[in-house]
């Protein structure tokens, strides 16, 4: 209907998929099938339909190319360095999740798809390690205001399993007690009739996120410190 003198740029998604096992933090890579940087590792992602949005290509192309379907993605950046990618001009939305780890493998133009612990990350190809640091720091910001770690762990787990998954994921050590009472005192944990051994105290006591309790009204001012 419309046509414009200026030049189009090409539009992809980039998915950042972290997940949580054997006490690491990983993210989910693909093995690139195809030139550019064939061969090469990079996150699951590729070009946008003209009739979809940027969160329809993102979970089409991760599902394509992994195997892994992802009920929720959120967006945290957009790469525009004309010279990210040496075939032409492309911008790149990228968005990240947390899953719990499943099998994955490759498909479409990706030879494999592989799950690496952060300290295992192969150097990526286009812009890509400056997109894992820049999620890595989103992440390390969210899980502030919001208890995304949760979605890491198992159905059921222990106040030590959950201290463990947030210092992995800030690279840091938190105080064992202070974290316990102020994840307690925040309302989000439903504490189960079940305890590992036959203590009965808190630590030993295995807990599960209480969704209804943070979906609250009085929870959208949620703010963790540690």
């Amino acid at each position: 209907m419309y046509c414009y003198k200026y030049p189009h740029p090409a539009v992809t998604t980039d998915c950042v998929i972290f997940s949580y096992d054997e006490m690491k933090l990983k993210v989910l890579l693909i093995e690139r099938g195809g030139e550019p940087y064939k061969g090469r590792w990079a996150f699951p992602g590729g070009f946008l339909n003209m009739d979809e949005t940027a969160e329809e290509g993102a979970l089409r192309e991760l599902k394509e190319e992994t195997g892994l379907s992802a009920g929720y993605i959120e967006q945290f950046h957009c790469y525009t360095d004309p010279r990210r990618d040496p075939r032409e001009r492309v911008i790149s939305i990228a968005f990240f999740a947390l899953m719990r780890k499943s099998d994955v493998y490759g498909g479409d133009d990706a030879a494999k798809a592989q799950w690496f612990a952060l300290d295992e990350v192969p150097p990526l190809a286009f812009d890509h390690d400056l997109i894992l640091r820049q999620a890595l720091t989103r992440l390390r910001e969210r899980i502030h205001f919001r208890p995304i770690g949760f979605d890491l762990l198992p159905d059921k787990f222990t106040l030590k399993d959950l201290l463990t998954l947030y210092e992995v994921i800030l690279g840091e050590n938190l105080d064992h007690r202070c974290f316990a009472e102020k994840m307690l005192r925040k309302g989000v944990l439903k504490r189960l009739d079940e305890a590992v051994g036959s203590a009965r105290d808190d630590e030993s006591a295995f807990y599960c996120f209480n969704k209804d309790k943070y979906d609250e009204p009085e929870r959208n001012d949620f703010k963790f410190e540690f």
